[in-house]
């Protein structure tokens, strides 16, 4: 019986904390606007007039945003390192780090997120021809 009242006793606590966590989000500002965020929401079929509720979903993304963004920045990081142990002769005067598509797509598979990248015109002067010719331009540009 006594260990009936002290689980009651933790879930007034955590009903406690919880009631302060979303009073608190009343004054915060969070970096992804309300607007954005109950755009998104009506889009998926989901209507709430809570605000708390809008940013705390607003929160949540921020730190979902801020995860993939270091993870992203960590794949850049080690690929860098890789090409700069590549080429040890070459002194690297440059050391500003480039974000690449390929970092991103590595930082938000980890998160069960596939991205596919699209093959752009620039990409490639086969883009935009059909497989059949592409083949036989390829099979050309190998003869060549």
């Amino acid at each position: 019986m006594n260990h009936n009242r002290q689980s009651n006793d933790g879930k007034h606590d955590d009903d406690s904390a919880l009631s302060d966590f979303l009073a608190s989000l009343m004054d915060y500002t969070p970096t992804i606007p309300d607007e954005l965020v109950e755009h998104y929401l009506a889009k998926s079929g989901f209507q709430c007039p809570d605000v708390r509720l809008i940013r705390l979903v607003a929160v949540a993304t921020q730190k979902f945003v801020a995860e993939v963004a270091n993870d992203a920045l960590q794949h850049c990081k080690a690929r860098q390192a890789a090409v700069v142990k590549d080429k040890r002769e070459k002194q690297q005067k440059d050391k500003r780090l480039i974000l690449t598509m390929d970092d991103l797509s590595k930082s938000l598979l980890e998160y069960g997120v596939n991205v596919k990248q699209q093959e752009y015109f620039a990409d490639s002067p086969l883009t935009g021809i059909d497989p059949a010719t592409r083949d036989e331009v390829r099979i050309m540009l190998l003869l060549c």
